[in-house]
């Protein structure tokens, strides 16, 4: 009876028909989507939607592949998982038009000063713990890769990043 309907719908945009599957299938899309999560609002706006969905694309019904009640539905899910999606979708950052802001001359100051104190402590750092912290922080290398290239043991290499970061800390107190 349904499939009779739709093909009505599909060849001559039976209105009487489709108000028939209308008031048939909207109100148990809506009960079917309140049931998986939806609130009253958006289930009502997604059966809307299924159902003109159903109006536009009747053409695209094959009665062989399944029944109306299974694609009916079917494009209720699909439907569904799009909100779902379109939910999660994080929104794009806000844009800032023009120039950025100017950072502030005593913060680059201080910056600038931390940055040459820094300086000053690494150099000042026995020359294999400051190699280390070089190859560890400046060349992006792991403890590992720190290892393989100069066959020292791990160990001795974790020892000296560990006294030349107490060291650093120390220094920049």
């Amino acid at each position: 009876m349904w499939a009779d309907h739709v093909a009505r719908i599909r060849d001559s945009q039976d209105q009487a028909a489709f108000a028939e599957v209308f008031a048939h299938f909207a109100p148990r899309v809506k009960a079917f989507l309140m049931k998986s999560g939806a609130d009253h609002a958006l289930a009502e706006e997604c059966a809307q939607d299924v159902m003109a969905t159903l109006w536009r694309k009747a053409h695209l019904f094959d009665p062989t592949r399944a029944s109306v009640a299974t694609w009916i539905f079917t494009i209720a899910r699909n439907r569904r998982i799009d909100v779902l999606r379109k939910q999660r979708r994080p929104e794009p950052e806000d844009l800032t038009w023009g120039p950025e802001h100017e950072p502030d001359q005593e913060d680059v100051l201080t910056l600038q000063q931390e940055s040459e104190h820094l300086a000053q402590a690494i150099a000042e750092l026995p020359q294999a713990q400051r190699e280390l912290i070089q190859q560890a922080y400046f060349g992006d290398l792991s403890h590992s890769e720190i290892a393989e290239k100069t066959g020292l043991p791990l160990g001795t290499i974790k020892s000296r990043i560990r006294l030349a970061l107490d060291r650093l800390r120390h220094a920049m107190k």
